[in-house]
């Protein structure tokens, strides 16, 4: 399945590139506007690529924060360090494995897809941001001939961008 996005400044082009599209006789259920009193990203599955990090995140933290916290613990126990001396034996334990923890959850959040998320990435994030600024998307989806003749179309409307993707599976 082959996608075609075209950024549009307002909601008038867009509506004029629907019709543009509608008149050259594609198939209209592979057409669709994103954006203010149309589709919204998540109504079309447009995926928001922090969502999926921070379930991604989450997850391994569920297995590696508790994991770090034995390792800590064991670490200082076979290596008698003392840290803190006014800890005791079994405080410096529990330090070494709340240290660990802590070291746990930094490489989940790394790991798992914090740096996306804290600097941002993929296209899915950029349309996101432009319909959030009022901007429309008019998206086609169908075989790689629809995408080839609805191209020279949204063209002629002058848009801020426009991107073909391919998605195989």
């Amino acid at each position: 399945m082959d996608y075609l996005v075209a950024v549009l400044a307002d909601r008038i082009k867009a509506e004029a590139a629907y019709s543009a599209l509608e008149k050259a006789e594609l198939p209209m259920q592979d057409v669709s506007i994103l954006g203010r009193g149309y589709k919204s990203a998540n109504e079309y599955g447009l995926i928001d690529p922090a969502d999926e990090a921070w379930k991604q995140i989450r997850l391994m933290m569920v297995w590696l924060v508790p994991f770090g916290f034995v390792a800590g613990f064991c670490f200082n126990a076979i290596t008698g360090l003392d840290t803190f001396p006014w800890a005791g034996a079994v405080g410096n334990e529990v330090i070494g494995g709340i240290l660990g923890a802590g070291s746990a959850a930094m490489g989940a959040f790394l790991v798992g897809g914090g740096v996306g998320v804290a600097l941002g990435s993929g296209d899915a994030l950029s349309y996101r941001n432009r319909l959030n600024e009022g901007k429309y998307l008019v998206v086609v989806r169908g075989s790689e001939s629809l995408i080839r003749q609805a191209t020279p179309i949204l063209r002629e409307f002058r848009p801020e961008n426009i991107q073909g993707y391919s998605a195989k599976g």
